[in-house]
């Protein structure tokens, strides 16, 4: 048997070898001026390091962006993928944390559910972390935004750790953990909406806001999809109801009724792991209506969708219920999920256009706070959006399915039969949603885009509208958690707000030409 990573066209040998370059480059970045513990008031280019570090940084991150879009179609295996996304990863587990503090918000959040305390109700500066100094000013005072499952596992971290570095490098163990586990799931997850898994797998694992926010930044964001994926995982390979080898001796109708238990067990298990999944970090909610849309079995009618979908529901309410009795902190952290908008930042186009307001109040000298209503407007936008995204997807789903070829197929691709083409429209749903909610949040980091990310590339069968975003998110923060975009505030603004109307002007000639029960992806 070869290797097959013996005889590689040049191509995939240079990616190979760019992205691991630019990892390394990233590795000395971080440790020259990374998000290394102690003050945070010295900004990584004021260091008599800076400008090495911010070089070395572009570079890398140009390397690892450029070698991700050099495969962009695929790459030669999955087991290629594999090696190559972990031959990136390597380098990146041994890195300070880059790209953001929030590593340090989790050990003190960790630290006060540890120490007694309730994280929710209190900011880590009131609490008396003893590591207070290496979290990121803005959120000292704040509640922690994260489920109760997060909490706990912060909370392990902190006794297994013992001090702040075995804490963060504890935390990391955790989202590398969840990655893997998400890594496991991308092939099913593929193979179960026609889309080709060697593509599906190197589109998530090799991107660079995986390696550098979800691996070498320990975000939970990992820990997530590490429960997402399996749980969306479990609705794709939950079998089919059977007729009951053993006929009941009533009548003939219960003879022939289909036994439901088996799959009714993997119903309960998928909503268990989905409902973990937004213990951890409340934006899995949005995935929930489009994952009951996958449970169904069978034909798209209401009784149906009640009866699967409320199998599911059931296992997520119970493990959320569960979660939140078992760490005594109760619902207390939905409340703190309003602290999270607390930063100012152009990157979210809602967020964008009331600074655009507010700056020309500013010019009639006039304080409008358009910001806020900007943002509860692109709120109610989004539960606008997600409300006919699902009845979109649910009456198209009812509606007659044919075989289809995949976007962009291969002639070696095969023809999507009916069940793949359900399973990409209401899992694709989902990765929509996913992207409406990160465009149309209060504010935007760039480890956010992995969460459609994660979806869409195992249902998409166009990618480049969403990898040219992950690609240019790649660029915003630098390895000691500096957003690229405060430097350039007032033109961010004006030109988000500048894309945001071009959109609007031509969303509506795109909608006319779009097949009524088409997928969205």
């Amino acid at each position: 048997m070869t290797d097959p990573g013996a005889a590689r066209p040049p191509r995939d040998r240079g990616a190979r070898h760019l992205g691991l370059v630019g990892a390394l480059l990233l590795v000395v970045a971080g440790y020259l001026g990374g998000a290394l513990p102690g003050a945070t008031t010295l900004r990584v280019w004021d260091s008599d390091t800076g400008p090495l570090t911010v070089a070395l940084w572009l570079a890398g991150t140009a390397a690892m962006v450029g070698a991700w879009w050099l495969l962009r179609a695929g790459a030669p295996s999955i087991r290629w993928a594999y090696r190559t996304a972990g031959l990136w990863t390597l380098p990146l587990l041994f890195s300070a944390p880059l790209g953001s503090r929030d590593v340090y918000s989790y050990a003190c959040q960790g630290w006060v559910y540890a120490d007694g305390g309730d994280p929710y109700a209190v900011g880590v500066a009131a609490a008396g972390c003893p590591w207070l100094e290496a979290v990121a000013p803005v959120w000292r005072d704040t509640p922690a935004p994260y489920g109760p499952v997060f909490v706990l596992l912060a909370a392990l971290a902190v006794v297994l750790g013992g001090g702040l570095v075995g804490t963060v490098v504890a935390l990391r163990v955790l989202a590398v953990a969840g990655l893997l586990v998400a890594a496991f799931c991308l092939p099913g997850l593929a193979r179960a909406a026609g889309v080709p898994a060697r593509r599906a797998t190197w589109l998530v694992l090799a991107c660079p806001l995986v390696g550098v926010h979800l691996v070498a930044g320990a975000h939970n964001d990992a820990v997530m999809l590490g429960l997402l994926l399996p749980g969306l995982l479990l609705l794709a390979r939950r079998p089919a109801p059977s007729a009951s080898r053993r006929p009941a001796p009533a009548t003939a109708a219960r003879q022939r009724r289909p036994d439901q238990r088996p799959a009714a067990g993997w119903l309960l298990v998928a909503g268990v792991l989905l409902g973990l999944a937004v213990s951890v970090k409340a934006t899995a909610v949005v995935v929930l209506p489009f994952a009951a849309l996958a449970a169904v079995r069978g034909r798209y009618t209401l009784p149906v969708l009640l009866r699967d979908g409320g199998l599911l529901a059931l296992g997520v309410l119970g493990a959320v219920a569960v979660t939140s009795l078992l760490s005594g902190l109760g619902l207390g952290w939905i409340g703190g999920l309003s602290s999270s908008g607390d930063t100012v930042q152009w990157t979210s186009p809602p967020t964008a256009v009331g600074m655009v307001v507010d700056y020309a109040g500013e010019l009639a000298g006039r304080d409008l706070g358009a910001v806020s209503v900007a943002r509860v407007v692109g709120l109610v936008l989004l539960a606008g959006f997600l409300s006919f995204l699902w009845w979109r997807t649910w009456s198209a789903l009812r509606g007659p399915t044919r075989p289809v070829t995949p976007t962009g197929a291969s002639a070696a691709d095969h023809r999507l039969d009916p069940r793949e083409a359900r399973w990409r429209q209401a899992l694709g749903g989902a990765g929509v949603a996913l992207v409406a909610t990160v465009v149309l949040a209060p504010v935007f980091h760039p480890w956010y885009a992995t969460w459609p990310l994660a979806v869409l590339a195992v249902t998409a069968g166009r990618t480049t509208w969403f990898l040219l975003p992950c690609a240019a998110a790649s660029f915003l923060a630098l390895p000691d958690g500096t957003n690229v975009a405060r430097l350039v505030k007032a033109p961010g603004a004006v030109a988000m707000t500048l894309l945001v109307l071009a959109i609007l002007l031509w969303a509506p000639s795109r909608l006319k030409r779009q097949s009524t029960g088409g997928s969205p992806t």
